[in-house]
């Protein structure tokens, strides 16, 4: 009786899937078959002196367990089984067999003496049995809550697990202090009439259970296949020069990311070249203190004790030739005369496929259509400027002083003031036999003094007397007809 699919999930997940004797396996594979082992060792035939008796059976979530096969039943992974408990039996599935589980058990520290058995492959009716208690593992652990609550106690129920005959209920809490739940066992005996197990987990164990997407996008690690804990403190962060961000730093649990001890020994084999980051160095301008390492660059940033605010950058094999000066008692030079100026590279204007403006609507424009004729070229080229010298179109003066100044017009040709035809009146009311399209005429300007203007006069008569302006004439339209005559 087995079940193929290894999916991951919860246990209200269901394949429906049938076994050879008929029966509907619909919450065989419901459980996570997360931090699974392969069995690499499957397709090896082993003689059958050295024939392993032990299986790994898995139940809700992570918790597994080793059973002897005292019957010889032929299990593989995948059967459902059931298994030895205390009272009755529980129901679980095959997750391990054959000679790994050795390994397993070697590694878990696992005691073979007074083991646990396996009675017989699950029938019909102990599965059907399994499915109802695990369908009211929900329900009980909101009732659970409610009643912790009224309670008044500091404690979080993370999960419940029934067992498999459903005569015994596992609840598994997560608090930060020691918890009396005398009254609360009372409490759940009368309300759920079964026999009650308390468990307290750490907030690790908690987030393994539940699962979940860290925030590198990928399921926990803690829940997928990661099998053991190991402390994670700040030190593992300051080795790796991060900020010491708790936001940042801590994962679904509230702890420090285990992800944290993944690198660690990279970082420190880095390190191990470099020198102290406690170096103090004695330059002529004072002392200096190592303020930053950057781990991949190889390099040490300093900064005198007076001013900090100057950052100096030193690869570290000149930072250790710098430590050995000192030791023979020598003082090096400032820190801005040991820094190798940076070379700017050239910067390169990349128009045609890494401009922005291709994301921009070209209109048919004359504007634009030039735009993309001279695409590729500075706009400025052909722009004139006063420190580019004149432009291409205009002839080459060498000085300014020798441009041609403007002739004046002589005063026959311009009119007087007097007799240009002003509109002296501003209030006056418009002309209907004017052209509309004519320009109006221009305000009057003061008058100007009677001398200047009897000259201006004198002038005008005795070299050529003026031509009256030409009258513009109206255009005559028929006259309309009267339809009523």
């Amino acid at each position: 009786m087995s079940c193929g699919c290894k999916t991951s999930g919860d246990s209200a997940h269901s394949c429906g899937t049938k076994s050879a004797n008929g029966c509907e396996s619909v919450n065989t594979c419901g459980n996570s078959y997360k931090l699974s082992v392969f069995d690499w060792l499957s397709n090896v035939q082993n003689p059958a002196s050295n024939r392993c008796d032990f299986v790994e059976v898995r139940f809700k979530n992570d918790r597994k367990s080793f059973y002897k096969n005292v019957n010889n039943i032929p299990l593989h992974i995948g059967s459902v089984v059931t298994v030895e408990s205390s009272p009755g039996h529980d129901v679980g599935v095959v997750s391990l067999s054959g000679e790994l589980v050795k390994i397993q058990m070697k590694k878990k520290r696992f005691s073979p003496e007074d083991p646990l058995k396996i009675y017989r492959l699950a029938n019909q009716k102990d599965i059907e049995v399994w499915q109802e208690s695990r369908k009211k593992e929900e329900t009980v652990k909101v009732d659970a809550r409610k009643i912790s609550h009224r309670l008044g106690l500091e404690m979080k129920i993370t999960d419940v697990e029934y067992q498999g005959d459903g005569s015994k209920v596992t609840f598994y809490y997560t608090a930060d202090n020691r918890v009396d739940f005398r009254m609360l066992i009372k409490e759940f005996a009368g309300t759920f009439r079964t026999k009650i197990d308390m468990k307290q987990i750490g907030f690790r164990q908690e987030a393994a259970k539940i699962g979940g997407i860290g925030s590198c996008g990928r399921e926990l690690c803690c829940s997928t296949w990661l099998t053991d804990f190991r402390s994670v403190n700040t030190n593992v962060a300051r080795y790796q020069q991060l900020s010491i961000n708790p936001q940042k730093l801590a994962g679904q649990c509230g702890k420090l990311k285990c992800c944290l001890n993944y690198e660690l020994d990279s970082y420190l084999d880095a390190l191990s070249h470099f020198p102290s980051s406690s170096t103090m160095l004695d330059t002529e301008k004072g002392r200096a203190f190592c303020i930053k390492i950057d781990v991949f660059k190889k390099k040490m940033w300093f900064a005198y004790v007076d001013s900090s605010m100057a950052w100096y950058d030193f690869d570290i094999d000149l930072v250790k030739k710098l430590i050995a000066q000192n030791k023979k008692g020598e003082r090096i030079l400032p820190l801005e005369d040991l820094k190798v100026p940076d070379i700017a590279l050239p910067s390169v204007d990349l128009i045609q496929e890494n401009s922005v403006d291709r994301f921009e609507k070209k209109n048919r424009g004359g504007f634009n259509k030039n735009r993309n004729q001279n695409q590729g070229q500075n706009p400025n080229q052909n722009r004139p400027n006063n420190n580019q010298g004149p432009r291409k179109d205009r002839p080459e003066r060498t000085d300014r002083n020798d441009r041609p100044k403007k002739t004046e017009r002589p005063a026959t040709e311009r009119p007087v003031n007097s007799e240009r035809p002003r509109n002296t009146n501003p209030n006056a009311k418009p002309n209907p036999n004017q052209n509309p399209n004519q320009r109006p005429p221009k305000q009057q300007q003061p008058q100007q003094p009677k001398v200047q203007l009897e000259k201006a006069e004198a002038n005008v008569n005795a070299e050529q007397k003026p031509q009256p302006p030409k009258k513009k004439f109206k255009k005559k339209f028929p006259p309309k007809k009267d339809n009523n005559a």
